[in-house]
């Protein structure tokens, strides 16, 4: 433990140049008299650290000093890949091996790309969750995180839409975070199946190694299985005509499947009539829930087929208007 307390004193030395022991200690999360003694060990093992007395002295490295001691651990390297993502680190259980990459990464880097990198971390940030949504409990995410790493199976007690729980032996391949929510892709007696975590209501991690698949590609099976997942969502296609003012709102208002509705209309020769108006294929949810969605456009949608769904979406509109009258 002192040996990497000793090399993370260097390397903020090397980064942030002069740091007093009071910043030191707060940094480390040990007391002054600790600092004390880690810098005379820093010392006496050669490395040129020195002090400057008085009120605005501090601990600094001779000019010109730098460690090449930057090596990543198998974890901080693990960790590095989520180092736009601080919460998702924090929610994976590495959120200390995050910040000591990242202080490893910035010692390795020259001085004017070092101060390039400390610009671009004050500038940008990235929220992932999406607007209005409540923070899942995630009490088994670590525990995930841990299997999938390690390549070992799981057996889990799930609870699947209805509220019915299932039993399941897993063998998880990876983790996903959609949207502010962490998805496990996992392989059950042969098959591969998507399971949110925030369902899983127990885990036991089995301690049974099995081998990964060499063939199992992350980002594809998710990008597969999204596509799939919204072709069950959204299984009609209704004929739709689109006010200039609704083809903006379009992204907003049906999210990513109508965005994309809405550009391979146009890249496929779609051409608005005279007043602006849009006639194309819209992909809707069953029942309700399309009803509601297509209200929200107001007058700047019509639906011209199905002719059920028409009539339904006119249905509703009269009963709008009862209430209102």
């Amino acid at each position: 433990m002192r040996a990497s307390r000793l090399l993370t004193v260097l390397l903020l030395l090397q980064n942030r140049g002069r740091m007093t022991a009071e910043e030191l200690a707060a940094e480390l999360e040990v007391s002054v008299r600790t600092v004390y003694r880690d810098i005379d060990a820093l010392s006496a093992s050669g490395v040129p650290v020195y002090a400057d007395r008085g009120r605005t002295g501090g601990y600094q490295l001779v000019d010109g000093y730098r460690t090449r001691l930057t090596g990543l651990t198998e974890e901080e390297a693990q960790s590095l890949s989520l180092a736009g993502l601080p919460v998702a680190a924090a929610e994976l259980g590495l959120g200390t091996v995050l910040a000591a990459a990242q202080l490893k990464l910035s010692a390795a880097l020259p001085k004017e790309l070092r101060s390039r990198a400390g610009r671009v971390a004050e500038r940008f940030y990235l929220d992932v969750p999406g607007w209005h949504r409540g923070i899942e409990s995630l009490p088994v995410l670590s525990a995930v995180a841990d299997a999938v790493w390690s390549s070992h199976r799981i057996r889990i007690r799930y609870e699947r839409w209805g509220q019915r729980e299932i039993e399941r032996v897993l063998e998880p391949l990876g983790l996903i975070l959609k949207a502010g929510n962490w998805y496990l892709a996992g392989r059950c007696e042969g098959s591969d199946r998507t399971y949110r975590i925030s369902r899983i209501l127990e885990l036991t991690d089995l301690g049974e190694a099995f081998e990964r698949p060499a063939d199992f590609d992350l980002p594809r099976y998710w990008q597969e299985w999204s596509e799939q997942f919204e072709r069950r969502m959204y299984p009609r296609l209704a004929t739709v005509r689109l006010s200039p003012r609704a083809q903006g709102l379009l992204p907003f208002y049906a999210g990513s499947v109508g965005a994309r509705a809405l550009r391979e209309a146009l890249d496929g020769g779609t051409i608005a009539d005279e007043e602006g108006w849009l006639t194309m294929q819209l992909p809707v949810e069953p029942g309700e829930p399309a009803i509601g969605e297509l209200l929200r456009f107001g007058p700047h949608l019509e639906v011209l087929e199905p002719a059920d769904l028409r009539a339904q979406l006119a249905e509703a509109i009269r009963e709008m208007g009862a209430t209102y009258g």
